[in-house]
Formats: structure tokens, sequence, C-alpha cells
């Protein structure tokens, strides 16, 4: 059925947000140029569509010589060079200098360092957001100077392993009963309450996976001491009894290197500890697997520390061997020598 009206109704007043002829001599002046080539293309002069849109018959010629001139595209307003912008042309170089430098940087400090000068804060803000970003910063480790020549070394090690040896990189992280809060998605108007303990607790978590297959251990202890570390390192024996070596991967921090420690090596021959280069963390393998555990635990608080403890139990029971391959991915870890073996891109 065709509608009854077939006319628009009439004009809006002036201003009104439905003034047609205003929209177009405001944000769709280019609509309007559009008309004004349309009305000449279907045989109307400047006067007569200069009087039909409110506007100049000069206006009208112009837009229609730009038209013929350089097609649709000449129809965009041109660059305009504006007002001068505030401050000095410089003023870019000389933030980033600034903030250039580690430190608690905000505007009004930026503004004090900057000599005070004669633009507002707000003004100075906008100029900060087009050389910087609001985050927060980064850690990282200060590396080790010998970096180069430890990893070539545990590469060679390596490399000279026997045929059958285990390689296994190991690691420690601690789990508190003080829930991690990461950011979530929340359901609008509410703020999701995360229960914290009363008092904290702590326990200590061994981890190593073995660098060709993803095959995982750990152990769950009350300090990460010397002992604990080689009560983990007979668990890692036990679970490879025809390995002619069990070589682990692990970094330098004191239980690694310890008399005990030293004494447990020397009457078990078959498991050879490699350390990796100080202040390195972030060539461990596993590294990322703690940075999963970490995620999955994040805002699940638990009233007791055993309930903390089988939530890790609950992790890695769910994970497979291809899974923590995958998270580790020892491929991207200078510990391995180059053309080091394994399967990755399988169980990727």
């Amino acid at each position: 059925m065709r509608p009854v009206s077939v006319y628009a109704n009439r004009p809006c007043p002036a201003g009104d947000g439905c003034d047609v002829l205003g929209l177009l001599h405001g944000p769709e002046r280019v609509g309007l140029r559009l008309v004004m080539i349309l009305l000449s293309q279907q045989g109307l002069d400047p006067a007569g569509i200069a009087e039909l849109l409110g506007c100049d018959a000069r206006t009208v010629r112009r837009w229609i010589h730009r038209y013929n001139q350089q097609g649709t595209r000449g129809l965009a307003d041109r660059p305009r060079a504006g007002r001068p912008r505030l401050g000095s042309p410089r003023l870019g170089e000389r933030l980033r200098r600034l903030l250039g430098r580690p430190t608690a940087w905000t505007v009004g400090r930026l503004w004090q360092r900057l000599g005070r000068p004669a633009i507002s804060q707000r003004t100075l803000r906008r100029r900060v957001g087009e050389v910087a970003r609001w985050r927060r910063p980064r850690l990282v480790a200060k590396g080790d100077p010998d970096r180069d020549h430890v990893l070539a070394q545990v590469g060679e090690q390596v490399t000279g392993l026997p045929d059958g040896a285990v390689v296994l990189a190991e690691d420690e992280t601690h789990i508190n009963l003080l829930p991690w809060v990461r950011a979530t998605w929340i359901v609008n108007g509410n703020r999701q309450p995360v229960m914290t303990p009363g008092t904290n607790r702590r326990r200590t978590i061994f981890g190593a996976v073995e660098l060709a297959t993803g095959r995982w251990f750990y152990q769950v202890t009350r300090k990460a001491v010397s002992a604990g570390f080689t009560a983990f390192c007979a668990q890692l024996l036990a679970a490879y009894p025809t390995a002619p070596v069990v070589a682990v991967i692990c970094d330098n921090v004191i239980i690694h290197r310890s008399r005990l420690v030293h004494r447990w090596l020397a009457a078990h021959p078959r498991l050879l500890v490699l350390h990796g280069a100080r202040y390195s963390p972030h060539d461990n393998p596993v590294e990322r697997i703690w940075a999963a555990l970490k995620a999955w635990l994040a805002n699940s608080p638990t009233l007791t520390i055993a309930g903390r403890v089988r939530q890790v139990h609950a992790f890695f029971r769910s994970r497979t061997d291809a899974q923590n391959l995958a998270t580790a991915a020892p491929h991207s870890s200078p510990w391995l020598p180059e053309g080091y073996m394994q399967n990755f891109r399988q169980a990727a």
C-alpha cells in the first residue's frame, strides 16, 4: 500500500535539529555541494540553485568549477592553517626528553619542569597525549654482563649430553592465600568483591618441564630451601630411571648452589644441574607456566591455604603435556643450542 504522505513536512525554524538546509550548510556541507552538482546536471542555472539552497551564486559557480576540474574529490574542504598552536614548536621534543627520564610524571610536574609555560594544563595534557600514553612502566631485570658467555656454556653442555639424556627447565614460585586480583568483565553497576584472608599464608612450588615433550613435574613445599630442591631433584631422577643423564637448567638463586646441594649432587652423579645467566628470568620457559597458573588462580579466594593448593592441583590435572609445551614455548629459550630437537611444532 502506498504511503498517504508524498511530500516532506515544511521546513523547520532555523537552528532546529530538523532544519535540513541548516544541516547542509553545517557538518553536511559536502552533501550541499553534491546537491549543487546534481541540480546543475539537471539543467538549473547557478542563480536558481543559489536561490533554492540559500547561498550565493558565486559559491555555486566555484564548486561547479572545482567539480569540473577535480571531480568529487575537489568538493572536500581544503586544509586550513587555523590559529597558531599554543606552546613553542619544540614543545613535543622537550616533552619526549623529559618523559625519557624514569619518574612518576604527571601533567602538573611536566608543567613545572617546562618552566611554567603560558599555556593551561588542559592544553599541555593535549600536547602530552600526542607523544605519550598513560600506562604503567614495566619492571625488567638488570641483566648479567656475562650473559652471552654463560649461555654459550649452557648450550655446549646440552650439546655434549649423551644419547638418551633428558633436559628439563626448573623454577620455583610462591602461591599466597591472599588472592591475586586481575581485571575482568563485571556486570554494569556492580563491583565484584574478592574476600581477603585475615592472615596471609604462603607455599612454594618447585616445577620443571621437559623441553622435548612438555612432561611436567611439580612439588608443593612450605618453603623454598635447598632441602626442598634436592627432594624435587630426587623426584626427577625417579621419573627417568633409565636416562644416563637428567640435566636440569635453573637460575642462580642460593638454594640451587648451596653446599647441601653440592653434596647431594656428588652422591647422585646422574643428575646434572646447569645454571643460566643471572638476573634473566625471561630465559626460563617455566616462568610462562607460572604466569598461566596465576592468571587461572586470579580473583578466586579460598578460606584456607589447603584450598589454594587444591586449586593448583586442579590446574595441572586439567593440562596436557602438549599444552604445557605450547605455553612454555622452549624453542624461544636461549638456553637451548641451535638445532636442539623437540616436537614443539607438532604439540602446538
